[in-house]
Parts: structure tokens; C-alpha cells; sequence
């Protein structure tokens, strides 16, 4: 993999300006790079929904802003939904990989996985949706990470 490089400057611009606007996540492409800024989320934020989902209640303290952090990638395609082991989304909302924050994730990758076995959760209007493996296979690739919005038709995970 080849270093890339970027003017120092240029990230604390962007790292000022998730500051200015109260943003969570900046990006920027650029031919075959790209450059990511994102501010970490406090965790109390991950576990709320998983708590009220469950009936408790939980006052959530103020936490202090997360610095930004710098990410820096090669641009990839991502994984085409017509690929046959493709798992879409089938609704706009949060992925969730497991049922709570303490749990281990419903799958990994190299999982076995038979059809109907839950593969992940998403949240949408407040209601935790099932997303179910439409298919037996082996899970080759899981595309979103967890507490990630996710749109409708974007592909989720890869089974082969």
C-alpha cells in the first residue's frame, strides 16, 4: 500500500472546521485519494439506543467533544449490490452488528451463516429491525461499521 500524502495544514483546517459547525465527519476525494476527519462519538451516545430498546431509562451525562481524528485512505469501489451474495439494506437507518453494546456481533467474518440467522439490527423511527441472511454462506465481507447510518439498497455484508 502506498503512503499518502497530505499538507498537516490542510487536516487542521478541516479538523477547525468540524469545530466551527458542530460536524461529525468531513471527507474529501480527490482522483485516487481521499482524506476523512471524523470526531469520535461518545460512548454513552452508542449505548442509548440499545437501552431504550430494552425499557430502560438512562440519563445521559454531557460528555466532553472527542478530538478530531485523521483518517486517510486510497479511495475503493465499494461492492457492487448485483454481486449474488450481496445483503442490501433494506431501509434507511443506524447498523447495529450486535443486539447491545456488551454482546458480541450477531456474525463475523468467516462465519457460517444459515438463511434466516440475524446478521445485524437497524434502527429506523426508534424500531430495531431484524436483517436476516437471505441466503446460507460463509460471510466473506461485512461492509458497514457498527452505529453507522446506512441508506436503502446499500450493501451491508458479502456472503460467498
Amino acid at each position: 500500500m502506498s503512503r499518502l500524502s497530505f499538507d498537516p495544514e490542510d487536516i487542521r483546517e478541516l479538523a477547525a472546521i468540524l469545530d466551527e459547525t458542530g460536524l461529525s465527519e468531513i471527507e474529501i476525494a480527490e482522483k485516487d485519494r481521499r482524506i476523512r476527519i471524523v470526531r469520535s462519538p461518545a460512548p454513552v451516545g452508542f449505548a442509548m439506543p440499545y437501552q431504550e430498546a430494552a425499557g430502560h431509562a438512562l440519563a445521559a451525562a454531557p460528555s466532553p467533544a472527542a478530538a478530531p481524528v485523521a483518517v486517510i485512505a486510497p479511495v475503493r469501489a465499494e461492492p457492487d449490490a448485483s454481486h449474488p451474495g450481496a445483503v442490501p439494506s433494506p431501509m434507511v437507518g443506524v447498523a447495529y452488528l450486535s443486539p447491545d453494546p456488551e454482546s458480541p456481533n450477531f456474525v463475523s467474518v468467516g462465519q457460517r451463516v444459515e438463511v434466516g440467522q440475524t446478521l445485524m439490527l437497524i434502527e429506523a423511527m426508534k424500531t430495531f429491525n431484524q436483517i436476516k441472511a437471505p441466503r446460507a454462506g460463509i460471510v466473506s465481507r461485512i461492509i458497514v461499521g457498527n452505529a453507522t447510518p446506512v441508506e436503502f439498497g446499500e450493501v451491508l455484508m458479502i456472503l460467498d
